[in-house]
C-alpha cells in the first residue's frame, strides 16, 4: 500500500478532514501502518508531502485541502456529497508578537516533537525545585527526555541487555529559547553546552531563528564544533518542527554532571521514573510531560 492509498483509506473510513500526523496515528491504531513498505523516521511528513504534490500536479487527485493551520486534507467526493463543519483551528491564526509568548509555552511543542520524532518521553525541569545553596551558579536544562528500547525490541533482547547491564536507553537534554539571533547566540549556545553536555544528545531549541546567512553559518560552526543540535519549533504546524543541525551522539554519559543535576527534585524524579520503567518493561506515559495533539497545540497558541 502506498502512502496515498493509505491516506485515502483512512479519510474514507473517518469521513472527516485529517492532518498528515492524524492520518498516520489512525493508521497505527487500525494496524494499517504495517501495510506500508518503507516508512522512514517521519512517515506522516511523507504522507503530507505526497498529498501536497498530488493536489498540485494531478488534476484527477482524489484529495483536496480542507483547512489551514493546521493543514487538513479531505476527499473531493466526500466534500461534494456531504456537509462538514470546519474545525475550530481551521480559522487563520494571527501571528502573535514574540513578547506574547514565554519560553515555557514552547515546552508542549517540544514534548510533541520529541515523542513523535525522537520517540522520547520528556520531563520539564523546573528551576524552583532546586536548592540554590547547593547549586550555587549551576543551572539546569529546561527539559530532559528518554528513549526506551522497550517499545521497539523483542522481550528476549531487552532481558538479555538487562542481564549484561547494557540497556540501550538514550537520554536527551534540551535548552529552550524563544528566539536565536546574533544578539543572544553565544550566551544561549554556551549555556546549552554547560547545562546539557551530560546527555547522549543535547539540543538548543527555539521558535524563531534568524535566517541571516552569516548567522546560520556561525550557528552551523558552533553546532559542529560542540556537538549541540539545533531544533526549530514550528508554531503554526507543529508536525513540521525540524532539526536544523543534528546533535553528535555521545557514547558515554557524564555521571558527575548527572549527580550535580540530581540536586533538582524534578530531575531526581525523572531518574527514578526511568529506572522503574526499565525494570518493569512498561512505560507509564502519564508520569512524563503530556503529549498534546497538533490540534491542541494550535489552539493553545491561538488563545495567547
Amino acid at each position: 500500500m502506498t502512502f496515498l492509498e493509505l491516506a485515502k483509506k483512512i479519510i474514507e473510513e473517518e469521513q472527516k478532514p485529517l492532518s498528515d500526523i492524524e492520518i498516520w496515528e489512525l493508521a497505527q491504531t487500525k494496524g494499517y501502518h504495517a501495510l506500508v513498505g518503507s516508512k522512514g523516521k517521519t512517515p506522516w511528513r511523507s504522507i503530507g508531502a505526497q498529498i501536497y504534490v498530488s493536489i498540485r500536479d494531478d488534476k484527477n487527485t482524489p484529495f483536496c485541502k480542507a483547512t489551514k493551520r493546521p493543514t487538513r486534507f479531505f476527499l473531493r467526493n466526500l466534500q461534494e456529497t456531504q456537509e462538514y463543519k470546519p474545525l475550530p483551528e481551521s480559522v487563520a491564526i494571527i501571528p502573535q508578537p514574540l513578547e506574547a509568548f514565554a519560553e515555557s509555552d514552547l515546552h508542549p511543542f517540544l514534548a510533541h516533537y520529541s515523542f513523535h520524532y525522537l520517540k522520547a518521553y520528556t520531563k520539564t525541569i523546573r528551576h524552583s525545585t532546586s536548592h540554590r545553596k547547593e547549586f550555587g551558579e549551576w543551572t539546569h536544562p529546561d527539559m530532559v527526555g528518554c528513549y526506551f528500547p522497550i517499545e521497539d525490541w523483542r522481550p528476549e533482547v531487552i532481558e538479555f541487555s538487562s542481564t549484561i547491564g547494557n540497556v540501550a536507553i538514550k537520554l536527551y537534554s534540551f535548552e529552550i529559547k524563544k528566539e536565536l539571533n546574533f544578539a543572544n547566540l553565544r550566551e544561549s549556545f554556551f549555556q546549552t553546552v554547560s547545562n546539557s553536555s551530560w546527555a547522549h544528545q543535547s539540543y538548543l531549541v527555539a521558535a524563531i531563528i534568524s535566517d541571516d546567512e552569516d548567522f546560520l553559518s556561525e550557528l552551523r560552526r558552533l553546532s559542529s564544533s560542540f556537538g549541540i543540535g539545533i531544533i526549530k519549533i514550528n508554531l503554526e504546524r507543529p508536525s513540521s518542527t525540524d532539526i536544523l543541525f543534528p546533535a553528535k551522539e555521545k557514547e558515554y554519559l557524564d555521571w558527575d554532571s548527572i549527580d550535580k543535576l540530581a540536586m533538582n527534585g524534578d530531575f531526581r524524579e525523572f531518574l527514578k521514573r526511568v529506572k522503574i520503567d526499565i525494570s518493569s518493561q512498561e512505560i507509564r506515559k502519564e508520569k512524563y510531560d503530556k503529549v498534546l495533539t497538533e490540534e491542541e497545540l494550535i489552539l493553545l497558541i491561538a488563545k495567547k
